[in-house]
């Protein structure tokens, strides 16, 4: 229901409108009156009314300078002006000054409701709008909210170069310019019946987190679900970064035990002074975390490995991106994750973790095999959505299923694609030596930079008939068209398909074709008869 408030020196044009009118009806509510502009104002201010009803001749303060001063203070309400016949000039300031209705003297209750409707109808639509933008408005911090931590976990994974980091961090408003880097590892486990946290448990959490670093510009949260969160931390100092991050560590701890029934593990990591480095940082974190046990103190100088946090045999995914079949991938999953262990893996952390050192491994595979990495694993253009849903392991193995099926279809078109050069090659070797009688197998292998095995494998794929059977074809195939074309002796033509010994061509020939030499040029001149 909105608010009208009225302004009228004539007493009893005033008491009319106020009375007569059902405000109710109107869907109005009347909050207040005065007899001129000056007495108006106080009023208005107090009463906040969504639509004034001023007359324009006034004394103290006429209803133009009224309108002047509430357009200024008060521009959302709507003001509908009473004017009298002989104040159109009157009525055309009003109007520039944004009056939204103007009626004439007198006002009729019909008259006045009509224009009320219309105004009721605007103010809707205004409220409408208001709710629409302040509903997009929420969308849009919620998405650069989701968008900045979909890139601070893509970041301390190490999923993207400094360069990349530093201007998506821009456009997100996250400006990652420091000295100094340290990541923070949070974890929280429900002391109740059901493990995971609940949604009071959850909300708790989030408004203790706003308290302690909501406001700080040098830290960096990012959720992973109910259970863990991240949080990058900055400075300008290694020592003071990393008094700041235990400190934070155990308020975080303290703070959020002390008002939920859950317990918080916090794993602090080492102090990094390179952007591409600070997921050096996290990989620390989280070993101190899961008390995974590294080479080396976790300080700013050591470097680990993802294989070595992770526990797992790094050459077994290259072989499998090398040699692997998917109809083999399921047993390779398993036994390639067997290693860590359930408790590591019930950490979505580290699935992410691990999904990140998958695909960048695969990544790099099909870069070396020349491959287009953004076509053939499109899944490396979404990446930061992707750790924010891989959250069990079925999805984990999915998600990497897909990425293997991508990488390792291309393998096998790239090896089709480089086998097929490698055949053409040795085919045109073949055509142009044929006659030579001792051309081997190992010769044309060697013109194609490939051992004599290999060669025979491939050609025997690429062709379906063995390198010898190869040869033989073409052979009597020549002869065939010597037998056909010229007078030739076939001694003649032994020696110029490559065959030293003129009876073993004729017995080779019988072989192939069933015929002599001799009977094929006789059935063929039969033929041309």
């Amino acid at each position: 229901m909105y608010k009208v408030f009225l302004v009228e020196d004539e007493i009893v044009t005033r008491e009319g409108i106020r009375d007569n009118v059902d405000w109710a009806a109107a869907d109005f509510k009347f909050c207040g009156e005065a007899s001129d502009g000056e007495m108006a104002l106080p009023l208005l201010e107090k009463n906040g009314p969504d639509v004034l009803i001023t007359d324009i001749k006034m004394p103290f303060m006429d209803g133009l300078q009224l309108c002047k001063i509430v357009r200024e203070r008060m521009p959302w309400v709507k003001i509908i002006i009473l004017s009298g016949h002989d104040e159109f000039q009157y009525a055309q300031e009003a109007v520039r000054l944004g009056v939204t209705e103007y009626l004439l003297k007198p006002v009729g209750v019909q008259d006045l409701y009509g224009v009320l409707r219309k105004v009721a109808d605007e103010l809707d639509r205004e409220q409408q709008e208001r709710e629409s933008l302040q509903q997009l408005k929420r969308q849009i911090e919620d998405d650069l909210a989701l968008r900045q931590e979909k890139f601070l976990l893509k970041l301390v994974m190490g999923g993207m170069s400094s360069l990349e980091a530093i201007e998506q961090g821009q456009w997100l408003g996250l400006n990652l310019i420091a000295r100094w880097y340290q990541v923070l590892v949070v974890e929280f486990k429900s002391n109740g019946p059901v493990e995971p946290l609940d949604y009071y448990q959850c909300q708790e959490v989030e408004r203790t987190l706003s308290r302690l670093v909501g406001s700080n510009p040098e830290v960096y949260v990012s959720k992973k679900g109910t259970a863990e969160l991240l949080l990058l931390i900055k400075g300008d100092s290694d020592d003071y970064l990393e008094q700041e991050a235990h400190f934070l560590a155990e308020l975080i701890k303290n703070e959020i035990e002390n008002k939920i029934n859950c317990s918080v593990r916090v794993g602090v990591g080492s102090p990094q002074d390179r952007i591409g480095n600070i997921y050096q940082s996290f990989t620390h974190a989280l070993a101190n975390l899961h008390q995974i046990g590294l080479a080396g103190p976790a300080n700013g100088n050591s470097k680990v490995d993802r294989a070595e946090l992770l526990n797992v045999d790094k050459s077994a995914l290259e072989d499998y991106l090398q040699c692997g079949m998917m109809e083999e991938f399921a047993g390779f999953f398993e036994t390639y994750l067997e290693p860590l262990g359930e408790a590591a893996l019930q950490s979505h952390l580290i699935k992410n973790y691990i999904f990140v050192d998958i695909i960048l491994t695969t990544a790099k595979f099909v870069h070396q095999l020349g491959g287009d990495v953004d076509r053939v694993i499109p899944e490396i253009n979404d990446v930061e959505t992707l750790l924010m849903n891989i959250k069990t392991l079925d999805q984990l193995r999915e998600e990497t299923r897909r990425v293997f099926a991508g990488a390792l279809a291309f393998r096998d078109s790239q090896a089709q694609n480089q086998y097929g050069a490698i055949i053409h090659q040795a085919r045109k070797y073949i055509e142009r030596h044929y006659p030579n009688p001792d051309l081997s197998l190992n010769e044309v292998a060697a013109q194609v930079n490939l051992s004599p095995s290999h060669f025979s494998v491939i050609f025997s794929r690429e062709t379906g008939e063995t390198f010898t059977d190869y040869l033989t074809h073409l052979k009597i195939e020549k002869a065939k068209e010597l037998l056909r074309t010229t007078t030739l002796k076939s001694f003649e033509i032994s020696s110029q398909i490559g065959y030293n010994d003129p009876h073993y061509f004729s017995h080779v020939f019988k072989k192939q074709t069933g015929l002599s030499p001799k009977e094929f040029r006789l059935q063929g001149s039969a033929w041309r008869r």
